[in-house]
């Protein structure tokens, strides 16, 4: 799969007090064989250690990871601040308790 050709896709996952979860959600997105994406979290007000989580992986992958932080408002809220900060031109949403298959994306782009 050439891509070049492939529209970037903007993975928005909202978060809160997904410390157990999320490294494997973020894992399985950063495995994704579709190469053309970028992985929006947003930390909606988590009272563990999920935020210092995301930052951590931002850090590390700050070519195609952004996080933003916010009062806790409800994954509707979460979602709409991740759309705010997406810059691909398609969307998709994760829960941070998910993880997705390594052909996730580009199923649904082929």
């Amino acid at each position: 799969m050439d891509s070049r050709f492939i529209r970037k896709v903007s993975v928005i996952v909202p978060a809160y007090n997904a410390e157990q979860y999320i490294e494997s959600c973020l894992d399985s997105l950063i495995r994704q064989n579709c190469k053309n994406l970028e992985i929006v979290i947003i930390d909606d007000g988590s009272e563990d250690s999920t935020g210092i989580i995301c930052d951590m992986y931002q850090q590390c992958y700050k070519n195609f990871i952004k996080v933003g932080h916010c009062h806790h408002g409800g994954v509707c809220r979460a979602r709409l601040s991740g759309v705010q900060k997406a810059s691909g031109e398609y969307v998709v949403f994760v829960d941070a308790d998910d993880w997705v298959e390594n052909d996730y994306i580009s199923s649904m782009l082929f």
